[in-house]
């Protein structure tokens, strides 16, 4: 009896003790890592949202020069390819001199600036 009242006094209540401690332990952990994950989550969110107004910025208005210099010369191209030598309906000046000049250097921009952003960046690292 003496035993059976040892293991079932202190024994069991050291051993339920040691449970709850471990719950709350457990809880205290799982209260941390939710508590990151949350912040993990708030951070991506702040990027994802940093990321799209930079995009914005950066394309700007449609009615900026760089931009109705290649919409002009976009509809160049498109009216020499398609309407003139596609569809064979008409025939387009050819460009000379500095008009010429300009609309290669306007296709050179939209086509170039990429590979000069990259390779300045690999030089800047």
């Amino acid at each position: 009896m003496a035993i059976i009242s040892f293991l079932g006094g202190p024994v069991i209540k050291g051993l339920i003790d040691a449970y709850n401690a471990k719950l709350k332990a457990g809880n205290v952990e799982s209260r941390i890592a939710a508590d990151l994950a949350a912040g993990e989550i708030a951070a991506q969110t702040a990027e994802t949202q940093a990321i799209t107004q930079y995009r914005i910025a950066s394309l700007g208005y449609w009615w900026e020069p760089e931009k109705i210099m290649g919409y002009t010369v976009a509809f160049y191209f498109a009216k020499l390819l398609i309407y003139d030598k596609c569809l064979g309906w008409g025939t387009t000046d050819p460009l000379i001199g500095w008009s010429g000049t300009v609309a290669t250097a306007v296709v050179s921009f939209y086509f170039g600036k990429r590979t000069f952003e990259n390779v300045a960046r690999i030089i800047k690292k």
